[in-house]
């Protein structure tokens, strides 16, 4: 990056993220490694801004920062990596206390209720010969249950399957309409022949049928409430803490509902955003397998409004076919006035704008290939149902209630949205983490409202960026105007020795005009230091793809938001601006704020809009459900 001293905002991009140092080309290590124990890299690792408006670093030693070879190479910051992913253990279930000595009194205890779940023509006994493998909680409530003798089968009646069993394997043979793998749960029904002779044969098969089924719906529960792969091993840009899911009453409830199907598919999300997700996603697999008609807009170049393109015809057709009711309803009389003229004319231009505004692209009315992308549906239908699988795994990631009141950051539509009272009163265009520099994908609550904020530069800008400029100038920083301190004391940027350590060294610009954090910051403290924030470089906004800083968010309306998240006015905010002095408002209630990644999301009104994967993380989670199935398919 260049860097030029009359403006430090133009020459630097944002940084935001916990940042390591190690030289190139080692391991990254990353702040998550150290969360999960890994202690061997900790020296060099640096937390940067965690107090509003100073940067703290942590970690150093006070070692000198002197010692290094001025014509070693120069060290560089790693962000963090993706993983190879690795699925769950499964274990055997411990079946040595399954069979029960006393079966008489527990089918005489479960007649006296009614329930007719249970003969004695099953020997409990041959439970304890069943071979079931299963994750560490399923396993545990399948002992749980089995292991109480009071508990009667689930799945099997006398000498055959129940009517409970087939409506519970048809329930599960339908997940993928909720953007789950059928074979995941899939089990065979035993293949019994009336005329055999062999009870013992008979009843093997049915407790094993029997324990499989139940395993099969409890992984089912688990995996449709929390997901079925755990976000955290995907990359150390992703940080949950991964639900629990009770899963102790599971079968009692399946064996006491009229419906077992019923209650199984009702453990499934029912949010307004899963189901508009599980709506088109039943709507694509209805079109004939992805064979429905597809609108081609095909342009060579740029069509400005004035211009004129055969391309009209198809570009009307394809607002028709993916713009909101909303939009249709706003631009009824242009759609249905249109009569096949090739003339870019003012109403039609109209009715592009409104289209590239609800989408998020710049809403000048020139057409491009983002717009073309988004008018045409940009994927094939078997594109969308991928990502539409991907979003419903990840939407299982985050609570099923969103909230009443929260602020929705999708990283690949580059929006911010504020929701109150249930409904979108706000949204935006923000710029997001290169691809070198990923935006994390976590959620949190907002706490805080800075105005006039310091800027504490990131280690990652200090080594990657600044230190080559300072080897050459050790000045740079004092003729930028930043603070620079070497164990929390004041120095002069000329007097480091820039050819050693940065641990003990931080950075920070003062409130200024040329802040980098602009006029404002809205933080939810968390590990990854991101936050939301100002910029007073506005023209990133204009641009349809905006993932372009160095990890935070930068908003386009930051006043509009800060005034959201405090409950108050944009006067009172610019008031609070005015004031010039830099300080902290706590926002009255903490909100929740999802930072998330989402290639497909339904918009305020439902329509669920498909997104680029600026940062191909997708596939990884198809590469994860893959390696999940064939672990799973396994299991006996």
């Amino acid at each position: 990056m260049t860097f030029v001293l009359k403006s430090a905002a133009s020459a630097l991009a944002i940084s935001c993220g916990v940042a390591v140092m190690s030289a190139a080309p080692a391991h990254a290590y990353t702040l998550m490694d150290m969360l999960r124990g890994d202690r061997q890299r900790t020296q060099s690792t640096i937390f940067m801004d965690q107090a509003p408006g100073r940067p703290v670093p942590r970690g150093a030693d006070g070692g000198s920062l002197g010692g290094l070879d001025p014509e070693a190479p120069l060290p560089k910051v790693s962000g963090p990596r993706y993983y190879t992913y690795k699925t769950e253990t499964l274990q055997f279930v411990d079946t040595s206390k399954f069979a029960d000595p006393v079966v008489t009194g527990a089918v005489a205890d479960v007649s006296a209720s009614g329930d007719a779940g249970a003969e004695p023509a099953v020997q409990r006994r041959f439970l304890a010969q069943a071979k079931v493998r299963a994750n560490a909680d399923v396993a545990k409530a399948l002992e749980a249950y089995y292991g109480d003798s009071r508990n009667p089968l689930v799945w099997v009646e006398g000498n055959q399957v129940n009517d409970r069993a087939k409506s519970a394997m048809a329930a599960l043979a339908d997940v993928a309409s909720v953007g789950l793998d059928p074979a995941d749960y899939a089990v065979q029904t035993p293949d019994i022949d009336p005329a055999n002779p062999d009870p013992a044969a008979r009843d093997r098969a049915l407790t094993q049928f029997e324990l499989e089924l139940s395993a099969k719906v409890l992984a089912f529960v688990q995996d449709t409430v929390r997901g079925r792969i755990d976000p955290n091993k995907i990359s150390g840009y992703h940080d949950f803490q991964r639900k629990a899911v009770n899963l102790t009453p599971v079968l009692k409830l399946a064996r006491m509902s009229p419906d077992a199907g019923a209650y199984i598919a009702s453990r499934s999300p029912d949010g307004p955003q899963f189901e508009a997700l599980k709506a088109e996603l039943a709507k694509l697999r209805a079109a004939d397998g992805g064979n429905e008609e597809r609108i081609v807009v095909s342009l060579d170049k740029l069509l400005k409004p004035g211009d004129s393109s055969p391309e009209i015809a198809n570009i009307v057709k394809a607002i028709g076919k993916h713009g909101s009711e909303t939009l249709k309803t706003d631009h009824a009389a242009t759609l249905a006035a249109y009569a096949g003229s090739s003339d870019y004319s003012p109403d039609i231009v109209s009715l592009v704008e409104a289209f590239q505004q609800e989408r998020g692209l710049k809403a000048d009315g020139v057409i491009g290939q983002a717009t073309v992308r988004a008018m045409t549906g940009g994927d094939t239908n078997a594109s969308k149902i991928d990502k539409l699988d991907v979003a419903m795994e990840q939407a299982r990631w985050l609570p099923e209630d969103l909230g009443s009141r929260y602020v929705m950051i999708n990283q690949p539509a580059f929006m911010a949205y504020y929701h109150n009272d249930g409904k979108e009163q706000l949204s935006m265009r923000v710029v997001v983490g290169g691809k070198n520099n990923q935006t994390y994908f976590f959620d949190d609550e907002i706490e805080t409202v800075e105005f006039n904020p310091f800027w504490g530069v990131p280690q990652s800008i200090i080594i990657n960026e600044m230190l080559p400029k300072l080897r050459s100038d050790p000045n740079y920083l004092d003729q930028l105007g930043y603070e620079v301190e070497v164990n929390g004391h004041a120095v002069a940027s000329s007097s480091v020795d820039w050819y050693g350590s940065t641990n003990n060294v931080s950075v920070r610009q003062p409130p200024s005009s040329d802040n980098a954090l602009g006029e404002l910051k809205i933080l939810f403290p968390n590990s990854h230091a991101i936050y939301m924030h100002d910029t007073p470089s506005k023209s990133f906004f204009k641009r349809d793809m905006r993932a372009l800083s160095h990890g935070c968010v930068r908003l386009s309306n930051p006043r509009a938001m800060a005034a959201a998240v405090l409950g108050t006015s944009v006067d009172d905010v610019a008031k609070q601006i005015a004031s010039g002095q830099n300080h902290a408002v706590k926002v009255p209630q903490k909100i929740p704020v999802y930072v998330s990644y989402f290639t497909a999301w339904p918009n305020k009104d439902g329509v669920v809009e498909y997104f680029d994967d600026v940062y191909g993380r997708d596939a990884y989670v198809d590469k994860a459900f893959d390696a999940t199935t064939k672990a799973r398919g396994a299991q006996i």
